[in-house]
């Protein structure tokens, strides 16, 4: 078997991925896709903050630089634990079950310990000291029963919060295990923003954000789209003209516009934006998938199924629109990376996702009167990855040209 025949054995799909591979500009870019798909898709697994919406704050630590590191000592709440399974922490988050407190620095007095809070960097600023009893940093107290103290013999005993069992600890023990547990030392590594919450959290939501209104977005548009644009070449006559009038109509609207629009009547908030920014693109899927289908209505295969007898849906669903793919690829490319943007807009005006939600837009607008002054990278970090983000449109660009010099290259053979 000659080479040219042993490479046009393999399928389309094999040839056009050793194209695009070659194509480095497309791969960066499908790269930056997975990994942002990964970090969404993970969610709250993987974030430093993984309470609900990445919104912990702590307004001691409000606007540190990236790489600052404190001390912590983390505080049991005196309340049931939060009991959730991966699945859960995963997709919504979990409430911690402690409450952190920053210090500069610590001492065990007696059955207490005794933290100097965290008042900034400065040495000269010195922060309140804050006593708190050993047990009650480690386990959720019941204060309807006091604490036993017995200083003879070294050793305290409580309820804990829920049970009806008695806790014996010795103060020795206590200390070892706040030591060991209660205390850390917890690094920002892109710093906090002005309410003290740590950046880098609230970036990888926010990609969890972008990714579902990219493709719940698209998935409308391209529902809507293809329907409306196959029915309109197909059957063309009245059936074409109605729906090129409504093509029209929608057209004629600018699109933030008719999103701001859909997004008030429809209500402020996370699920909204997915249905206002579909609504809104589904016109262009329309119009190519409209042109593409009137050029193959008049081909022999399908006149070869009308003699078969097979109904003009079957026609349109399994010959029509698995030949008219292609175009739709480029174009959901091109709205994904839209609907990101539309998404980013409505959030940065205040009608998009609401807060505390990590919305890259919103983070942008609560943020953009540090751009000159000293804490830039605050909105330079979520424009940036607002930026990776659009990287569908290279990938998409580089497919085009994969398939279309492969389909031109197999074409060129046959004659």
């Amino acid at each position: 078997m000659s080479k040219k025949a042993d490479k046009y054995s393999e399928s389309l799909t094999q040839h056009a991925w050793k194209r695009l591979k070659k194509n480095k500009l497309s791969m960066f870019g499908l790269i930056v896709i997975i990994l942002c798909m990964i970090v969404a898709v993970l969610g709250y697994l993987i974030t430093p903050d993984s309470t609900p919406d990445a919104n912990d704050q702590l307004l001691e630590l409000s606007k540190k630089r990236p790489g600052f590191e404190v001390k912590m000592l983390l505080r049991r709440k005196n309340e049931p634990k939060n009991e959730t399974n991966i699945f859960s922490k995963m997709v919504f988050g979990e409430i911690s079950d402690y409450r952190s407190i920053p210090f500069k620095d610590y001492r065990f007095e007696g059955n207490d310990i005794v933290v100097r809070e965290y008042t900034g960097d400065d040495e000269k600023r010195v922060g309140m000291d804050i006593r708190i009893n050993l047990a009650d940093v480690v386990y959720p107290i019941n204060y309807n029963t006091p604490i036993e103290n017995n200083l003879e013999q070294g050793y305290m005993e409580f309820y804990e919060f829920g049970s009806t069992t008695k806790v014996k600890k010795t103060v020795k023990e206590l200390r070892e295990e706040i030591e060991s547990k209660n205390i850390v030392t917890k690094k920002f590594i892109l710093g906090t923003d002005p309410s003290g919450r740590d950046l880098l959290s609230r970036l990888m939501i926010g990609t969890r954000v972008s990714f579902s209104v990219g493709f719940i977005s698209v998935f409308i548009s391209i529902f809507i789209g293809v329907l409306m644009g196959a029915l309109a070449g197909f059957y063309r006559g009245r059936v074409d003209d109605i729906i090129i009038w409504m093509i029209n109509v929608v057209w004629s609207i600018p699109t933030l516009l008719l999103v701001i629009a859909i997004t008030l009547a429809l209500g402020k908030g996370f699920w909204q934006v997915f249905v206002a920014v579909g609504l809104t693109m589904w016109v262009e899927v329309a119009r190519v998938i409209r042109g593409q289908v009137m050029s193959l209505r008049e081909k022999e295969f399908i006149e070869a199924g009308r003699a078969l007898g097979f109904k003009n849906i079957r026609i349109i669903f399994r010959h029509v629109l698995p030949n008219v793919m292609g175009p739709v690829i480029v174009i959901s490319a091109a709205n994904f990376a839209s609907a990101i943007l539309t998404e980013a807009g409505l959030s940065f005006l205040g009608i998009g996702a609401q807060p505390p939600t990590a919305s890259w837009g919103a983070m942008i607008n609560a943020h953009r009167g540090y751009i000159i002054g000293d804490a830039p990278y605050l909105a330079f970090l979520p424009g940036l990855a607002i930026m990776l983000m659009v990287s569908p449109q290279i990938i998409s660009h580089g497919l085009r040209d994969a398939l279309t010099s492969e389909i031109a290259g197999r074409r060129s053979t046959m004659f």
